[in-house]
């Protein structure tokens, strides 16, 4: 017998899926053009505009909703990689290859300070990314791994506009990664030998799952 709950358990299901879809599209949409309208992401997702409305009450809402999901994928990422490593070299390789499949999100983040949120929520939200980076450099700066003047806070900014840039290769199409050469140009930009970055990545790479399921 059919339990009574199942269909309204199967219009829930398929709501989230809507959601998620609607999400996904705004994701993309805003990362290509942060003026994107609410009418762009409906028909990115495949959706009409009002099936939009009915899950946020306009682009406010839906882009507190992308924020928040954002924000709760990152602090997810970070969580996975403290701890994980304990050299600062093998530390920072292994971020970027955790956080890589969540890149675009981060990105899309930076893109809505400019028009929607507020610089400071922004901050809030990468903070956890940021502040793990920051204190992998300096680390790796104490012990002298890491062989460059430019202190930590500064180069931790340099590291992630190397990386996002990377990310807009790939998202463009003209280049392919799955983390694992970003991982090492993040590693060669602080000054770690590229035959060093590049076996310090491949270890990690092939010792078994690195990224976030996410």
């Amino acid at each position: 017998m059919t339990s009574p709950s199942a269909p309204h358990s199967t219009r829930r299901r398929a709501s989230r899926t809507t959601r998620t879809r609607i999400l996904e599209a705004a994701r993309s949409e805003l990362g290509r053009s942060p003026d994107s309208s609410l009418a762009d992401i409906a028909e990115a997702a495949g959706v009409a505009r009002r099936t939009v409305y009915g899950h946020f009450s306009g682009r406010s809402a839906l882009v507190e909703g992308l924020a928040a999901e954002a924000g709760e994928a990152i602090r997810l990422a970070v969580a996975v990689t403290r701890g994980r490593n304990p050299d600062p070299p093998s530390a920072l390789a292994g971020f970027v290859l955790t956080m890589w499949p969540v890149g675009d999100r981060y990105r899309v983040l930076i893109g809505l300070a400019h028009q929607d949120l507020a610089r400071d929520r922004i901050r809030r939200l990468l903070a956890p990314a940021r502040d793990s980076v920051a204190a992998i450099l300096a680390e790796g700066q104490r012990q002298g791994v890491f062989h460059t003047s430019v202190p930590p806070g500064p180069l931790s900014r340099a590291v992630e506009a190397h990386l996002l840039a990377l990310l807009e290769s790939v998202n463009c199409g003209i280049w392919a990664d799955d983390g694992t050469s970003a991982a090492t140009a993040a590693l060669i930009a602080t000054g770690v030998d590229s035959s060093a970055a590049a076996a310090t990545v491949h270890r990690l790479h092939g010792t078994g799952p690195t990224r976030s399921p996410l």
